[in-house]
């Protein structure tokens, strides 16, 4: 079995049938056997961007309210998760290749608001994918999820339409082959 560790991706197998799950990709941020596992869905876009959940100084008009949120997993939608590109951000645990998982939220909103930190250094998710203890381990023995390590740096370097083809395509080999698999095999 494949080492869990946070900054691999978890890639769905094409014949999943969850549709919280299907054709997805999810950045594992935290594994633990025994306190379970946090991730989140890179490849599902929301319908709303920052302005639509936080009343930001300065208002709709600045770049930040304008970035885009994914959903991260259907577990409470109602909170906000982030990754980003800001080592220096107080709390904020290093997923590898330079990217980060939470930190200080207010230091982050400033940094964004002010110009500091880029819109494209951040990627914003509504609610979260999670695990119990042992369960994600049993679901990759039970060939639910195909482990791609160390690739934390995707986050920032494709695109959430073809995230899920365009990884499976890179890992080649019978994974180039199952990128290709139809979104419904009766229709072939």
């Amino acid at each position: 079995m494949p080492h869990l560790r946070p900054g691999c991706l978890l890639i769905s197998q094409p014949f999943l049938g969850d549709p919280n799950f299907e054709r997805t990709v999810v950045l594992l941020c935290s594994h633990s056997e025994e306190e379970g596992s946090f991730g989140l869905v890179l490849n599902r876009p929301a319908t709303l961007q920052l302005g639509d959940v936080l009343t930001l100084p300065g208002g709709d008009a600045l770049p930040a309210a304008r970035i885009p949120l994914g959903v991260g997993g259907p577990v409470q939608p109602d909170t906000l998760h982030y990754l980003h590109r800001h080592a220096a951000l107080p709390e904020a645990q290093s997923l590898g290749q330079q990217v980060y998982w939470g930190g200080d939220f207010e230091g982050l909103l400033a940094q964004l608001i002010s110009g500091a930190l880029p819109p494209g250094d951040v990627r914003l998710y509504v609610g979260y994918s999670g695990w119990t203890a042992g369960q994600l381990a049993a679901e990759i023995r039970e060939n639910v999820w195909i482990v791609h390590p160390d690739a934390a740096a995707k986050v920032f370097t494709l695109t959430t339409d073809a995230f899920w083809q365009a990884i499976l395509r890179e890992k080649g080999g019978r994974y180039r082959m199952l990128s290709n698999y139809p979104t419904d095999p009766r229709l072939n």
